[in-house]
């Protein structure tokens, strides 16, 4: 058994309420809204970047056909160049001069058909381009609205930990010169338990787990000296024993 001057015992509490206000602080830094806001951007942020990517390639593929469609217009309107300058010249025989009429017709029907084909082009590129545009602008505004709340992210964190800082130092204030096996089992009992390794034995209820003691339990730890540690038959908690009001006529 473990024994330990009563005032350490109740003192205990005391560290124990520091520590559950440590746990609660570290479990409010997980836990908090900005985070989940972040979260909800940073997924927001991931879907216009798959947006973005398959709108980029979707223009630089219609850029690329344009430019395309341009050459072949620019190509046909060329020959038709060239076979009007012959045929304007008056150098070529009646044969030769009906069949760059002949081919002259044909090259205007051929760029007539390319000169569609590349405005079909156009506006299809000036649809991605403007849906791009639109995109951009609302990558920009996400990124933005991702600045502004990992900035309150940060200050919310930085109140937590500003607080969690003090609290600690409180701790080490409180258990300091306290028994060092009281302090031992106290650790050992917490970190079992998931933060709780003390709590009040009032009114024959343990404050840890809420439970009510039997009364063969609760006699035996009053037969227990003062300086012995005790602990809870339910929980294992270590008990720290508050001394019963009497009630006054």
């Amino acid at each position: 058994m473990t024994k330990a001057p009563v005032e350490d015992q109740r003192r205990l509490l005391d560290v124990q309420a520091l520590d559950t206000r440590l746990q609660q602080l570290a479990h409010r830094r997980k836990n908090l809204p900005e985070l989940a806001r972040v979260a909800e951007i940073d997924a927001q942020l991931a879907d216009l970047n798959t947006a973005l990517v398959a709108s980029r390639t979707a223009a630089s593929d219609l850029r690329r056909e344009l430019a395309k469609a341009e050459a072949d217009v620019e190509q046909v309107r060329s020959r038709a160049t060239r076979d009007q300058t012959r045929l304007d010249s008056g150098a070529v025989s009646a044969k030769d001069a009906q069949a760059l009429v002949n081919e002259l017709e044909s090259l205007s029907r051929r760029q007539g058909l390319l000169e569609e084909v590349e405005l079909e082009v156009m506006e299809r590129l000036e649809a991605h381009e403007d849906t791009l545009a639109k995109l951009d602008e609302a990558n920009q505004k996400t990124l933005d609205a991702r600045a502004a709340a990992v900035a309150q992210l940060d200050a919310v964190f930085a109140e937590i930990d500003a607080e969690a800082a003090t609290v600690a130092t409180e701790r080490a204030a409180a258990v300091a010169g306290l028994d060092a096996a009281l302090v031992a089992l106290y650790e050992k009992v917490r970190t079992h338990l998931g933060g709780q390794g003390a709590a009040a034995l009032r009114a024959g209820r343990c404050d840890g787990c809420r439970l009510d003691l039997d009364q063969t339990a609760i006699e035996a730890i009053r037969a227990q000296p003062a300086d012995e540690v005790v602990r809870c038959e339910e929980c294992g908690r270590i008990l720290v024993r508050i001394p019963e009001k009497r009630v006054t006529e």
